[in-house]
């Protein structure tokens, strides 16, 4: 078959197919390791109401670091100053809060 009557038949049975030209770079996060899919061709597909995303690209994983990065700058600052404590100090308190601000600063405050 050719792309055009694949074109027609996908249309006659209600099925949408969309390039998404402005995305570049895709990122799937993982528990141990995130997914990076860079020089992305991202296609969209609606089929009875479900979208689905087709994604080409060259993939690379990266494993997690324990590093600050898991948590949003915003929150450390917010522990640092409720609490009076050193950033480490705070990261420390996000992680044994799971990432929960208001319970690290609880956590400290105890």
């Amino acid at each position: 078959m050719n792309p055009r009557d694949v074109r027609r038949m996908m249309n006659q049975m209600g099925i949408k197919s969309t390039e998404m030209p402005d995305v570049k770079e895709v990122i799937l996060k993982g528990k141990d390791k995130d997914y990076i899919i860079e020089n992305a061709s991202v296609t969209m597909i609606e089929a009875q109401g479900q979208k689905t995303f087709q994604v080409l690209g060259t993939m690379k994983e990266k494993p997690k670091s324990a590093s600050v990065e898991e948590f949003d700058d915003e929150d450390i600052k917010l522990v640092m100053s409720q609490c009076n404590v050193s950033r480490e100090k705070a990261i420390e308190a996000l992680r044994k809060a799971d990432g929960e601000p208001a319970q690290a600063i609880i956590d400290l405050g105890n």
